[in-house]
């Protein structure tokens, strides 16, 4: 296609040129069939694919994260991604591969394919620090899960293991539940959106309206972000949507009439969307797992300010409360806050609950960004370095009290050190270091992946074996650029008929 409009394009560009013809031959000698681009696929993939193996074998440790999910033609795909940490405190993320699962996905069976992958490749699993996973049960399960059978493997170091901070993130959001807004809301945005008439009819409406938008969102709990961008719509729509039920349905929702039901919809709307900013904030690439856990713990504690806030009736964090509020003729003190204050209590209780397994890296995480704090209780935070990485709390001691009283070292201690300081004196420190750096704190890396997996193996190319797949979706993903200079010298051009 691309190759034809090119001929076409040609032929309107170069008109005026004496040496038309020479430059059209060229272009229709370009090699463009579906063959040859896939072969070209395959081999910039593979030169990635060398790229990274020699990247692995130089760097000083490596962390993975893992997530499945199926495509288009009902193949469960396994997606894993390493970031690795070199010498110089640098670190690198790249796709390390992507394992067809044609049969069960269930813990054995990802282990298996893993471990097959781990032989096949001599993967240096001695370099493994963490993984990290979605918590699901065939990742987590206490006995037959990917980390419990990982761990019962001697070809598996001592590593640490975590639940997708995004995800338990989306865990606690569900705490807040008040399935009364949720299920009013749903049900009258279906009977618009689930009829072809009916959504066309709303459309026309809301053109004719003049507003902002021209449609209602639809919400699923697979999509992050969805629930908070549902609720923004349905609250901003909400005039029209009283309107158009009264007018074409005849029908009416009482609830819609209902001051407090309002009321929570707009804590709802208010809550969700603080949720989701810190969704966003916790997505991306290269994200360091120290900068992750801050932003959770900077939003727990902004939950216990909107509660002191909420107590003194202060709305300045609930636009959607406050001008609810004013169409209904109330002052905020008149709210009823114990009742919001409860539901925001109950979230905080749940990410405290589920970041247990980040408590531990903390304090070793806050060591790491300035060491030279007096406050630093050593001998328990040598303690917590220690069951972390697998040391000698004693040599951490004794490194660390060198380390805090390194006049030289503090001189230049100005944004990332690490790599200053000299293996032979601090070798235990370093490795907590390159360690931590190697964390993954989500599974964002893998969802991503699979969103160009929706993208490069769709209906209308089903058919694509998996090693097609793999390569292509390497070549999306890859921070590597192809030696094209190599790869040219190494193919023997024909011209296309």
């Amino acid at each position: 296609m691309i190759k034809d409009a090119f001929v076409e394009a040609a032929d309107s560009l170069f008109r005026d040129f004496k040496n038309k013809s020479e430059i059209v031959s060229a272009i229709k000698a370009v090699q463009l069939s579906r063959s040859t681009v896939t072969r070209r696929c395959e081999l910039m993939a593979d030169d990635l694919t060398q790229q990274l193996r020699k990247d692995i074998t130089d760097c000083e440790c490596f962390s993975l994260q893992l997530d499945e999910s199926t495509d288009i033609s009902d193949t469960a795909q396994l997606c894993v991604f390493i970031r690795m940490v070199f010498k110089d405190m640098t670190a690198r993320e790249e796709l390390l591969t992507l394992l067809h699962m044609k049969e069960h996905t269930r813990g054995e069976d990802i282990f298996r394919a893993f471990k097959d992958f781990v032989d096949k490749t001599q993967l240096p699993m001695s370099k493994l620090v963490s993984i990290t996973t979605d918590g699901a049960p065939a990742m987590v399960g206490r006995s037959n899960g990917f980390i419990a059978k990982c761990k019962e493997d001697d070809a598996f170091p001592d590593f640490l293991n975590y639940h997708c901070i995004i995800h338990q993130q989306s865990l606690c959001a569900k705490m807040l539940n008040m399935k009364e807004i949720m299920d009013v809301c749903m049900k009258i945005v279906c009977s618009i959106r689930a009829r072809s008439l009916q959504r066309r009819l709303f459309r026309t409406f809301l053109e004719e309206a003049d507003c902002n938008h021209t449609d209602l969102l639809l919400h699923t709990d697979v999509r992050w972000l969805s629930r908070g961008k549902f609720l923004e719509r349905f609250r901003g729509l909400l005039p029209e949507i009283k309107e158009f039920l009264l007018s074409t349905h005849n029908t009416e929702f009482k609830q819609l009439e209902n001051e407090q039901w309002l009321l929570d919809l707009a804590f709802l709307t208010d809550l969700t969307n603080m949720l989701n900013e810190l969704n966003l904030e916790l997505q991306g690439k290269e994200k360091m797992v120290v900068n992750m856990i801050s932003s959770v713990n900077a939003f727990k504690r902004k939950l216990q300010l909107l509660t002191s806030k909420l107590q003194r009736h202060e709305l300045g964090n609930f636009q959607n409360i406050a001008s609810e509020l004013h169409k209904q003729g109330k002052e905020p003190a008149q709210l009823d806050s114990e009742r919001y204050i409860e539901q925001i209590e109950k979230v905080r209780s749940d990410f405290d609950k589920r970041f247990q397994d980040f408590a531990l890296l903390e304090p070793v995480a806050t060591f790491m960004c300035f060491p030279f704090r007096d406050e630093h209780e050593v001998e328990s935070l040598a303690t917590d370095m220690g069951k972390l990485f697998q040391m000698n709390p004693s040599a951490l001691e004794n490194e660390i009290l060198a380390l805090q009283t390194d006049i030289e070292v503090k001189a230049r201690a100005s944004g990332q050190f690490w790599d200053l300081l000299a293996e032979e004196k601090y070798p235990n420190i370093r490795k907590c270091a390159t360690s931590l750096t190697a964390l993954f704190g989500s599974t964002y890396l893998c969802e991503s992946a699979f969103s160009h997996m929706k993208i490069i193996k769709s209906k209308h190319r089903s058919t694509m074996t998996n090693d097609n797949l793999e390569a292509c979706l390497r070549l999306a993903t890859s921070s590597y650029c192809p030696n094209y200079a190599k790869l040219s010298d190494s193919i023997q051009c024909k011209s296309s008929e």
